[in-house]
């Protein structure tokens, strides 16, 4: 537990309840509604004679508001404001009302309006008291949607939750790395947002994986992803902690996200449920709330198709099973969003979309830094008034949003893709086509090859020892310890539900083609062909290359890499150009960590978990005549996908394959890298330059750029 400077105490789960004392006005109205918050509502609509020597006597109110941990140094999370959240039925007394007022619509590019809308800036904005405003967004009733999601959750609902979630959080200390400095939790870069979001998703993985081995009461909701943000948020392993206005240090414009609470722990928007976040900001003597960021995430009346323009609702009114919808008040987000608009800050902006893979799921994109142009009031669907905001994307930004949009027009035909040679260099060998993409010059294709999807092992190279498979009738089943392709995964099952690599591991073992149970098992997770659609496209610089339709997630497969297996080739790249299509598993590769931090999770941390490969024998696969999409994957000193190997049994025989998985979130239309590796003999000498003989120049482009690899 940490304690904030304001003498607020977190606790691990992050909801809590607070405290607020009575304001006089309220005490002095003491209408119907603010009667029936205290327990008191007798319905009796007649003016009270006040004891105002008793308001010290009076009991405070108790509302329940999310919080995550924060360092003392950094704005709360969470805090109450003047402006709400309010509880059903009650409304915001004098000052804190909006009245509403009528005129006409402004023209939005000539957009119409099914009823005539009201400019906000006819509207008396909220009377700002600069010491009462909290200057946090995020709380649980003030985001969009709250009213669904507080009859959603009860408080009986919350405490079962809390026990379900509290998972993990007596990590000792000294057996776990922090690795984030407390200038890095204010201020971030590149480095720091990516060990955080590898760490976190590395934690959430392992999560998922006990939660699918345990047999979980029917009604638990399996949240690995609040557990692991809990724990790196109870950790302080964040960063960006600073609020601020515009870009966010290490956050670069087409990132992508499956979670809200990844953005928080970047610092990126700050609520784990409010679209909107803000902050408090001093204009001549007062200070006033501006927006700093939004998630537009398409479950409300957003026009969002644009990839320049977006149409943003405002927060609140949203009607649960006590009372329908109610009109929109301007007040937190909603005045946040109409004061931003006069002072015309840069708002970043988080667009939502469904996962082309899994509809069920989400992916989030930040799209960048918009500015407000215009708001104004309309009718909703519901018959209830409601906010909307234009916002204008800058110029000059790098795309982002807008790849999604072409790229979904690609696939449902609307639109050719610039340069396509073929739709299928595949020639339907694999399930999914694989695009061949020329906009860079005249070449027509790489040379010719043939195309395989698997590697092809000649009868000297069969690994002989016997291999038995499982006995599984049907799947197999995470935690069976009976199976004994899970057993050789010492005991766990190497892939979450949905088919992500848990852990890099020396051997990973999979159901093989004999073991009866389903072909659809998800030990089967390489075996099942390519599940993205890729495109192999010609890059300025480094020949062909590949990349992705589709996002892909941390541990998802990509590909196996297919070819012939052939004896070692010889030493000191003298091979010729067979060199260009060569994988050996011999070469040193650069070591990294992947996999979670077992103190974490309450687990035996001082036994380290081996990540690197280990192949019983040196493996060598090339591609250069036969092969599949593996082959145009190109060199970097900061790749963005690894190898694994895999094996699995065949009429009683072993089979070692090369599997590619994505090492992190991996964007649409990013070109897949991974390393190449370096021979394991000394250097040779350098030929005049800083270039070692035998070596050919790197291209990545990467920060930490090695100039070469073998």
């Amino acid at each position: 537990m940490t304690t904030s400077d304001k003498a607020h105490t977190y606790t691990p789960f992050p909801f809590r309840l607070e405290l607020f004392p009575p304001s006089l006005q309220a005490l002095s109205k003491q209408s119907t509604n603010s009667r029936e918050m205290q327990g008191g509502g007798s319905g009796n609509n007649s003016e009270p004679i006040i004891d105002k020597t008793r308001v010290l006597d009076v009991k405070p109110l108790r509302t329940l508001a999310p919080v995550f941990p924060s360092s003392s140094e950094a704005p709360r999370f969470v805090s109450a404001s003047p402006f709400g959240p309010h509880s059903s039925g009650f409304s915001p007394f004098y000052p804190f009302s909006a009245p509403q007022a009528t005129q006409a619509t402004p023209d939005l590019n000539q957009q119409t309006h099914t009823t005539p809308a009201a400019p906000l800036r006819s509207f008396r904005g909220t009377e700002y008291n600069g010491g009462a405003f909290s200057g946090e967004a995020g709380s649980f009733d003030g985001s969009k949607g709250s009213a669904k999601r507080k009859t959603k959750f009860s408080l009986q609902k919350r405490a079962r939750k809390s026990r379900d979630l509290d998972f993990g959080l007596s990590v000792d200390d000294n057996n776990f790395v922090v690795g984030v400095s407390l200038s890095e939790r204010d201020d971030g870069n590149r480095e720091v947002v990516h060990s955080i979001r590898m760490r976190y998703d590395a934690l959430r993985r392992r999560l998922s994986q006990l939660e699918d081995a345990k047999e979980s009461p029917v009604g638990i909701i399996r949240r690995a992803d609040l557990k692991a943000g809990n724990i790196l948020m109870t950790k302080q392993v964040r960063t960006n902690m600073r609020k601020r206005i515009g870009a966010v240090p290490g956050v670069e414009i087409g990132d992508m996200f499956l979670f809200r609470i990844e953005m928080c722990l970047l610092g990126l928007h700050a609520p784990s449920m409010a679209g909107i976040d803000y902050m408090s900001a001093r204009n001549d003597l007062v200070e006033e709330p501006l927006a700093v960021s939004i998630v537009s995430s398409g479950y409300y009346e957003d026009n969002a198709d644009d990839k320049d323009v977006l149409i943003y609702s405002g927060q609140g009114g949203a009607a649960n099973k006590d009372k329908g919808a109610t009109d929109q008040k301007l007040e937190r987000g909603n005045l946040a969003l109409e004061r931003s608009l006069r002072r015309g800050n840069q708002v970043r902006v988080i667009r939502g979309m469904k996962d082309s893979l899994n509809q069920a799921l989400k992916v989030y994109v930040y799209d960048g830094l918009y500015r407000i142009q215009d708001s104004w009031l309309e009718k909703a669907k519901s018959g209830c008034n409601i906010f909307k905001y234009k916002l204008v994307r800058i110029p000059g930004q790098p795309d982002a949003f807008g790849v999604w949009k072409s790229i979904e027009k690609w696939k449902e035909g609307l639109s050719s893709r610039a340069g396509l040679i073929l739709p299928d260099l595949t020639s339907g060998a694999e399930s999914t086509a694989v695009s061949l993409v020329n906009d860079v010059d005249e070449d027509k294709g790489p040379a010719y090859f043939t195309y395989v999807s698997t590697v092809k092992y000649s009868k000297s190279f069969k690994l002989t020892q016997p291999a038995y498979g499982c006995n599984c009738q049907k799947a197999c089943q995470p935690g069976n310890l009976n199976c004994s392709c899970i057993r050789k995964n010492e005991g766990n099952f190497p892939y979450t539900a949905n088919g992500a690599l848990v852990c890099r591991a020396p051997m990973i073992h999979e159901c093989g083609p004999t073991c009866p149970c389903f072909p659809n098992c998800k030990n089967r997770v390489s075996q099942t062909g390519l599940k993205v659609h890729l495109e192999v496209f010609k890059t300025k610089d480094r020949g062909w290359g590949l990349r992705s339709w589709d996002p892909i997630r941390a541990g998802t497969f990509i590909c196996e890499y297919a070819g012939e297996v052939i004896e070692k080739v010889s030493q000191g790249g003298e091979e010729g150009d067979g060199d260009d299509y060569v994988f050996d598993t011999s070469r040193v590769y650069e070591s990294f960590r992947w996999n979670y931090e077992p103190g974490l999770v309450e687990e035996d941390s001082s036994v380290e978990a081996i990540e690197e490969p280990k192949v019983p024998s040196p493996l060598v696969i090339s591609s250069k005549n036969v092969g599949n999409v593996a082959r145009f994957m190109n060199h970097s000193c900061y790749p963005n996908v690894f190898w694994q190997p895999i094996m699995y049994e065949n009429n009683s025989e072993s089979f070692i394959h090369i599997g590619f998985f994505a090492m992190r979130h991996i964007p649409p239309m990013t070109e897949l890298t991974y390393d190449y590796g370096k021979s394991r003999v000394g250097e040779a000498e350098a030929d005049g330059g800083s270039t070692p003989r035998g070596r050919r120049k790197c291209l990545c482009g990467a920060l930490r750029c090695q100039g070469y690899f073998a």
